[in-house]
């Protein structure tokens, strides 16, 4: 298993195509067709990524197992914590350690920014994911309703996790 940084055009191309097509494997249980298209378009698009690694100071990694992508991760620090933005693993390959061994990859990284928390937001439907971080020591501490425009909303729990390290 290999972390790829994502900085290039192209990297940038394929990162936004492996979302697209994670976000329509994954949501629809919890989502309308029409919202994860615009979540898709205005959180994971080519030109969204872009801006969000060129003025945003995010990270973003794509997750392979041998020559095949099965997933990703996208981080940010911000002021007061490490901000897990995004971490998706492809159906085929869940439940089967990527996820944990990916989150300590995080772990290593908020560390490199002297972080004493991670937090991310969870939709309060999606039970499995929510499962899987409070097994990893995430806590809710907060509970949002965001409007991401169009007229969705995302309506979400904040976890976080306390001295990562």
């Amino acid at each position: 298993m290999e972390f790829i940084n994502i900085k290039s055009d192209d990297e940038i191309k394929k990162l936004a195509a492996l979302a697209h097509s994670i976000w329509h494997e994954y949501w629809p249980a919890i989502l309308t067709p029409e919202q994860i298209d615009y979540m898709v378009e205005k959180f994971q698009s080519y030109n969204a990524i872009r801006e969000q690694i060129e003025n945003e100071n995010y990270i973003y990694n794509i997750i392979k197992e041998g020559n095949t992508q099965i997933g990703y991760f996208g981080a940010a620090s911000k002021e007061d914590y490490f901000f897990l933005s995004k971490l998706y693993i492809k159906k085929d390959f869940r439940g089967l350690g990527f996820g944990k061994k990916s989150l300590l990859e995080v772990i290593k990284l908020s560390s490199k920014f002297n972080k004493n928390s991670i937090r991310l937001t969870v939709n309060k439907y999606n039970t499995n994911t929510i499962k899987a971080y409070e097994k990893w020591n995430f806590k809710i501490i907060d509970s949002v309703v965001t409007d991401i425009g169009n007229g969705f909303v995302m309506d979400d729990y904040i976890m976080e996790l306390k001295n990562p390290r």
